[in-house]
Formats: C-alpha cells, structure tokens, sequence
C-alpha cells in the first residue's frame, strides 16, 4: 500500500515548519523510568497512524524546532531523525500531548511510501484475528 502523500505527490514540496517551544508545555510531559514517553504518530490528511516511537525530552525540543519527527532509539541509544537514511521523513503539521501528559500525538505529512520499517505505509498493518 502506498501512502496518500505519494500518490498526490504532496511529499516533494514538504518544507520543516517549526512549532513553538514553550518551556510550561514541556514541563507538563511526564516521562517514564527511563526518561522516554511514547509518541504516536499520524497521518494528517488520512487520520490513518502510521507509527509508535519514543521521545526523550532533547528529542521531543528537536522535533518541534525542526518540524520533523525525531526519536530516542532504544536499540540504538541515539537520537533518531525520521527518515534521515530511508526518505521517509515526516513533516510535523501539529503536536499535542494528552490529558496526563504521559502521551504524544503527531499528526505529519509523510514522505515517501510510508512509515515503517518493513515498507508498509503504517506500523499497524496486522490484525489480529486475521490468520
């Protein structure tokens, strides 16, 4: 499956757009044990999500100043720039945090065919009860 954005063609004219830093936002975050909250990450045109990654808070501060997805790669242990090897980077159109502030929702504009590693257009393309 390929993504609506690539279809459109809508991935080849993305530029970053910054979203405002403001620091009592940031503080309201609440991370986990190992200084990481999960970040979900949505499809703006489609609603569809596409994926589920963790933020640090160095990596939650770069993606809202760059206006692209960045995340802490656990199997890494480093900063993960969306898209950086692959092309399938994603532009931030808006970023929230839910009510407890334990969750991340970004809804981007993909570029490429998709967001997971496999080449589907999203993580979350198995159901279960399907097999």
């Amino acid at each position: 499956m390929t993504s609506p954005s690539s279809q459109t063609g809508v991935n080849a004219g993305n530029h970053a757009r910054s979203i405002p830093v403001v620091e009592d936002e940031l503080a309201s975050v609440g991370y986990n044990s190992d200084g990481l909250v999960p970040a979900i990450v949505q499809d703006v045109e489609t609603g569809a999500v596409l994926m589920m990654a963790w933020m640090n808070g160095e990596t939650l501060r770069l993606s809202l100043q760059e206006g692209r997805t960045v995340f802490w790669s656990r199997s890494r242990q480093e900063v993960w720039r969306k898209g950086e090897t692959s092309g399938e980077r994603q532009w931030i159109e808006e970023a929230a945090y839910d009510c407890d502030g334990d969750t991340l929702l970004f809804k981007v504009r993909q570029d490429g065919d998709g967001a997971c590693h496999t080449g589907k257009y999203s993580c979350f393309y198995r159901s279960f009860g399907s097999i």
